[in-house]
């Protein structure tokens, strides 16, 4: 039963609320939410507030556990929810990234207007669905050798680029370029090997999408110039992750770490916050495999986008002018990273674990690419299926309040199971097709399950994290083709 109530917050600021440490003897931090209070009261019916005191307990915990609006119950952690330990004190949780190592959102900007490609679009969804294969257990026609895809687990993106997959500017335009340092392919068990050889280059199903977009509007030039996004122009959008192998892995080490929970003395309210401190050969071990599944996701979306550039190519060449689609950015929602930030007014490099949350760094962050140094880090938010998705930029006020972070998408409020039964799929096809929109799905249970009426409303989630100014608008996308596994 959820024990919380609303009279246990403490308003901060219009959109930012908190919950002492006082409120429970084992907690370590407080809790801060990022949401309108509609958002924050709605949010009690569901266990995501008290999943956020549970992570206050854990070791080495410093500032304050954060939840973005969007949140929603997870596995350990709130979806939505951000935290930062010490990396020499403090520990690393798998449910603290989630069972999809890396899920995220890649963003192509074109110069193709949409009057350009109307008349195109149902041949052009059609051959996006067969150029990129999507659905639960689909494989690719890219099956690699269990040292080739150690290999691609070490270089993520950069394997895309000499393999002829990738341009350098796409790496340039991924978080983290795409790689993070310290993948170790010895620490992923074999089950999980077996699962990702032949699963690069593919959706999956659930959440996971493929979306042209029009860009409908835009609020900032400046940035929206930067991000070669336009008005009238289309776009698109790749949202998936690590498949069965980011899974497994996780499935792995939830049951491995809980060994060192009792080795290590460590007390938790919750045993799904199984963790490992950070320096320890267990915690290692973890990191080592995490950050190859984060790899291999980054590989994922690079490899998709290469044949969604081929589909454009296939039915666009010789029709339209510039039928090119480039990269604006790439970022990770769930995943773990070593960082610097600033906490009470001191540099300090801490572990970050996002889940379900997006990175939002703010001009002049390190790491960002030069042509988004001035305006901050593109913000990827996509709506549910069949509504807008929004585009913003990261700002100096997240750097200073929220890790750097950021909202992630709309956020359930229906389970899966709860969707299927309240949404015929057929009805929901017919719906979205009446609007305009190419609908292109494995299953009609799979896409009642992704009904928009099962998620929150994404723009009042933006409208949060813009007036808390941890974010700011750039363009809002609508969606013309929707590809679901």
């Amino acid at each position: 039963m959820n024990e919380i109530s609303f009279d246990i917050f403490t308003q901060i600021r219009e959109f930012e609320w908190e919950i002492s440490p006082d409120f429970r003897s084992d907690m370590q931090v407080p809790v801060r939410v990022f949401a309108s209070k509609s958002l924050l009261q709605d949010s009690l019916r569901d266990r995501s507030i008290l999943q956020a005191i549970n992570v206050t307990t854990l070791p080495g915990l410093v500032g304050a556990v954060m939840v973005m609006p969007d949140m929603h119950q997870g596995y350990g952690f709130p979806i939505g929810g951000v935290a930062a330990t010490d990396i020499e004190t403090g520990v690393i949780s798998p449910g603290g990234i989630g069972y999809d190592i890396n899920c995220g959102v890649r963003l192509l900007s074109s110069q193709m207007s949409f009057e350009e490609i109307k008349d195109l679009l149902s041949i052009l969804a059609t051959t996006i669905n067969q150029y990129c294969p999507s659905g639960v257990g689909v494989n690719s026609d890219l099956s690699l050798s269990k040292n080739e895809l150690a290999d691609a687990c070490v270089k993520g993106a950069k394997w895309a680029k000499v393999a002829g997959y990738a341009s350098q500017e796409d790496v340039h335009h991924t978080e983290a370029n795409g790689c993070l340092e310290g993948a170790d392919p010895s620490k992923v068990s074999e089950r999980a090997l077996s699962r990702g050889r032949t699963q690069l280059g593919t959706l999956g199903g659930g959440n996971h999408f493929i979306e042209v977009d029009i860009v409908a509007q835009v609020f900032d030039e400046k940035a929206a110039n930067a991000m070669g996004l336009h008005k009238g122009m289309i776009a698109a959008q790749i949202h998936t992750g690590s498949r069965g192998f980011g899974h497994q892995i996780c499935t792995d080490y939830v049951r491995q770490l809980q060994s060192a929970v009792r080795k290590y003395g460590i007390n938790l309210p919750d045993k799904q916050l199984v963790c490992a401190p950070i320096q320890c050969p267990e915690g290692q071990d973890y990191l080592g495999a995490m950050r190859c599944g984060a790899n291999y996701a980054f590989l994922n979306r690079q490899l998709l986008a290469n044949r969604l550039r081929e589909a454009f190519e296939k039915v666009l060449a010789g029709k339209v002018d510039n039928w090119h689609l480039k990269q604006v950015y790439d970022i990770a929602h769930n995943i773990g990273k070593f960082e610097r930030h600033t906490i009470d007014g001191e540099e300090k490099m801490v572990c970050i674990h996002r889940k379900g949350a997006t990175r939002a760094f703010g001009p002049g962050s390190e790491g960002l690419p030069d042509d988004f140094a001035e305006i901050g880090q593109p913000v990827l938010v996509p709506g549910s299926m069949g509504t807008a998705s929004w585009v913003l930029a990261g700002t100096q006020l997240s750097m200073e309040r929220s890790f750097g972070s950021s909202c992630h998408g709309a956020g359930r409020v229906m389970s899966r199971s709860q969707a299927k039964r309240e949404v015929w799929g057929e009805d929901l096809l017919k719906k979205l097709e009446k609007e305009g929109i190419e609908i292109r799905a494995g299953s009609m249970a799979g896409l009642a399950e992704e009904a928009p009426q099962a998620y929150k409303d994404v723009d009042r989630v933006v409208e949060s994290v813009v007036g808390a100014g941890i974010a700011k608008k750039v363009a809002v996308l609508h969606p013309l083709i929707v590809i679901k596994g």
